[in-house]
């Protein structure tokens, strides 16, 4: 059996401040005709992602980017090759957009229904993994005397545009010695989530808490040894554009699987599983973790890309740090202290 080719392309992701994305419109002369797309192209040989983008986007839009970052790398499977599209969000360029191939061009919002189509099924991914918000919020609550102050924290977390929290207790988990206290940190979690909701944000559920709980929230945040357990489990990966594995019990093909990462065996977990997002950490020194050293930059950026999911960075992540880690691949930022505005 011949293997299918490779083909490495370049892709960008236009945003204008307002989050309005742009799309173009394959040319009746191009394979996938009339169908809309991502901008970009195939990268030539000694150019960098930068370089082939910059070059695609002038000649197919001709605009010239001022400002880029690479995002996510993701290998798509069409009938005759696989795709391995290298994802930048581009925020800045000089010039107007003009469809210089013949090409229609529309701006959209992601967050919504998208409003033309039909849209390759390679652009589909990334369209949904815009909508995860750049900045992840873990809690911290420990027994049910800091409740109160958790949830008014929370509130003015969210207040300030916090739309993705976990619910991670495993310290009162473990104290959590008889049914009164489970039931106390179970309506810990029931009101968590009842304030993400009335902001319209999202919340996961760690997986150090009962399975039984997992529907309660919008998904669930599994720790690297309980997704490579569930990992196990699968026969074979799962594509970005399939169902979640079967042995994620309780979680609706609809909802959020995040998995922590720490090396690259975290990273085939989390591809197993086909989950939505990786947090890998600990980035930076941390007090949390003061015995076991950062990964740096670097060897964030190569777990990043080599998950093909957004990914967000966690360990000394502040909204200090969100820049720095866009920079090196990651979606967004992920803390438990720097992402509650100070009272």
């Amino acid at each position: 059996m011949t293997e299918k080719p490779t083909i490495h392309v370049a892709v960008g992701m236009i945003l204008r401040p307002d989050g309005q994305l742009l799309l173009g419109n394959r040319p009746d002369d191009k394979p996938w005709a009339g169908w809309w797309e991502l901008p970009g192209g195939k990268i030539e040989a000694g150019e960098t992602v930068l370089e082939a983008l910059t070059r695609e986007l002038n000649e197919e839009l001709g605009i010239t980017i001022t400002q880029a970052a690479p995002w996510v790398d993701y290998l798509h499977e069409y009938p005759k090759n696989f795709v391995r599209l290298s994802f930048c969000k581009v925020t800045r360029w000089q010039g107007e957009e003009s469809g210089r191939e013949g090409q229609k061009l529309a701006w959209i919002n992601p967050h919504a229904p998208i409003s033309v189509g039909p849209v390759l099924p390679a652009t589909e991914p990334p369209l949904r993994w815009l909508q995860l918000p750049s900045r992840y919020l873990i809690s911290q609550i420990g027994d049910s005397a800091n409740l109160t102050p958790w949830l008014t924290r929370l509130d003015a977390a969210l207040r300030s545009g916090i739309a993705l929290v976990q619910f991670r207790e495993p310290a009162w988990e473990a104290a959590a010695s008889n049914d009164h206290e489970k039931q106390a940190l179970k309506a810990a979690l029931q009101q968590t989530v009842a304030l993400c909701h009335k902001h319209k944000a999202k919340c996961l559920i760690n997986s150090v808490h009962s399975s039984s709980w997992w529907p309660l929230a919008d998904g669930v945040h599994l720790r690297a040894a309980d997704a490579k357990h569930l990992a196990s489990q699968v026969h074979a990966p799962l594509l970005a554009d399939t169902p979640h594995a079967d042995p994620i019990v309780g979680v609706s093909k609809t909802a959020l699987v995040a998995v922590s990462a720490h090396d690259q065996s975290d990273i085939d977990a989390a591809i197993a599983l086909n989950a939505s997002f990786v947090v890998i950490g600990h980035v930076l020194p941390t007090p949390s973790h003061p015995e076991q050293p950062p990964l740096g930059w670097e060897r964030f950026t190569e777990l990043a890309q080599a998950a093909g999911r957004p990914a967000y960075a966690i360990g000394g992540q502040s909204d200090r740090t969100l820049r720095r880690a866009q920079q090196a691949s990651a979606h967004g930022i992920a803390g438990i202290r720097q992402l509650v505005p100070s009272s």
